[in-house]
């Protein structure tokens, strides 16, 4: 029997890295049927992540994440984001939560839900509509550790120069986004 397609209103959200100046950010349309674990990979593709360390979802003074096997996450009082979807702690315009991304390197992300639209039952997966900035790299040490990065790189005379480059795979462009390698890979979501 063919599986029933879920359709349901389009969430149009800003997801926007915090402590950036100039900020950086995505703007991507995701159904609101999506489970918060859902939701976790889509901000992980939009955003350029690498899905290589821990995550929560922050609404108010609930905490979402998934069950890691080995660890006392049951002990930790979040809330099993496999269990909840997005339409559930966000029901109107305009609220905002948090992603917390990599709790070593502390990757805060404020998402703001713009738009509530009707559902569109031609909807296949989530679509980025427009984003400023690189991602930074995975574990270059936060937003402190990323403060001199840019400049470094930049600088052939500056000590950590050659070896950041090569840390980071030769080149990078922190202005630089592409929407459309970001929306191949939110093509992978289903």
């Amino acid at each position: 029997m063919p599986q029933k397609k879920e359709i349901g209103p389009v969430y149009q959200i800003k997801i926007t890295l915090k402590d950036f100046k100039p900020a950086i950010w995505r703007r991507v349309l995701v159904p609101g049927y999506y489970t918060l674990a859902r939701l976790h990979r889509v901000v992980q593709y939009a955003m350029g992540w690498t899905e290589s360390h821990l995550h929560c979802f922050r609404v108010g003074r609930e905490c979402y994440s998934l069950p890691e096997p080995g660890t006392d996450w049951g002990d930790s009082g979040d809330r099993d984001s496999r269990r909840v979807r997005l339409e559930q702690i966000a029901p109107s315009e305009k609220m905002k939560f948090i992603y917390d991304y990599d709790f070593g390197d502390g990757w805060e992300h404020q998402i703001l839900v713009e738009k509530i639209l009707p559902p569109d039952p031609e909807m296949k997966h989530p679509l980025c509509l427009a984003g400023k900035g690189a991602c930074p790299p995975e574990d270059v040490g936060g937003v402190w550790g990323y403060a001199d990065f840019p400049a470094a790189i930049s600088d052939p005379e500056h000590e950590e120069h050659d070896s950041l480059l090569e840390w980071v795979g030769g080149e990078f462009d922190p202005d630089k986004f592409d929407s459309e390698n970001t929306n191949m890979a939110l093509r992978m979501i289903k």
